[in-house]
């Protein structure tokens, strides 16, 4: 066990093995959450940004690169949940990376993205198991890299990570969940479904954490959240803005109404 959170965030950024990585994560996250880890022990300041560890498989390559399945077959059902999977892989390192490299903040900032970077990793855990079960593992698929090009591009600002990351590429998945749920079970694939019930509800609150953090950054700064939020999707996010939101779920995770006017005009403008 590292002697500090941050030291422990950078051995799990480090970890390429998914099951290290997993338990790395577990391990530093009950130990801060029960007082055993400090925040800081004399860490050294974050280094530059650079890919997290990651196994040899899967092949990463542009998302146009990637074919289009259906949920008709279990193949492609594989394909999908493969596909959620490596998003939350990436998850556990964009939690741990926003630890490490972000410092000076409240303590309430380490507790919500260690926390965070658990519940991802059990994510990871339970879509796993169920791509076992569907006759697959984590790499028998291709895919993307996009939510780390992202984590990259505002590893100079907190603020802008706390805009762009949680509330822009992750809250994808609060749009997009609902809709496959029902697919799903109307394939009586309810194994999946369950499971994206639980990462669904749970990813509210993580959403919410960055709109939290998001503004807190912008009244340290004394800027107003809602301008900056649009200037923000215009300079990094048009090309990933997609609509329909889920405006319901999005309000829930601290969207205000300005703020997801501003996120439809630029999905239209996009």
């Amino acid at each position: 066990m590292s002697a500090s959170l941050l030291g422990a965030a950078r051995a799990c950024l480090e970890a390429s093995d998914p099951d290290r990585k997993v338990a790395l994560t577990r391990d530093a996250a009950a130990a801060f959450a029960r007082g055993a880890l400090p925040v800081a022990a004399g860490d050294a300041p974050p280094g530059p940004i650079r890919m997290p560890g990651r196994p040899e498989r899967p092949r990463l390559v542009h998302p146009r690169e990637l074919p289009r399945r259906g949920f008709g077959t279990r193949e492609g059902r594989a394909a999908f949940v493969h596909a959620i999977a490596h998003i939350e892989l990436n998850a556990i390192d964009l939690a741990w990376d926003a630890v490490y490299r972000f410092r000076g903040l409240p303590d309430a900032f380490y507790a919500d993205w260690a926390a965070i970077a658990d519940d991802e990793a059990r994510h990871f855990v339970l879509l796993r198991d169920r791509l076992r079960a569907l006759g697959h593992d984590y790499g028998d698929f291709d895919a993307h890299n996009g939510l780390w090009e992202m984590c990259e591009k505002t590893a100079h600002d907190g603020l802008a990570r706390m805009a762009l990351v949680p509330r822009v590429l992750e809250a994808r998945g609060l749009d997009v969940t609902p809709g496959m749920i029902v697919k799903l079970r109307a394939l009586d694939d309810h194994e999946t479904a369950d499971i994206l019930e639980v990462i669904l509800a749970e990813e509210v609150a993580h959403v919410a954490a960055g709109s939290r953090w998001f503004r807190w950054y912008c009244a340290q700064r004394g800027i107003a959240p809602e301008p900056r939020f649009r200037e923000l999707l215009a300079e990094y996010a048009r090309a990933v803005l997609h609509g329909p939101f889920n405006l319901d779920a999005r309000a829930a995770a601290g969207f205000s109404a300005e703020e997801l006017d501003a996120l439809r005009a630029a999905a239209l403008g996009a």
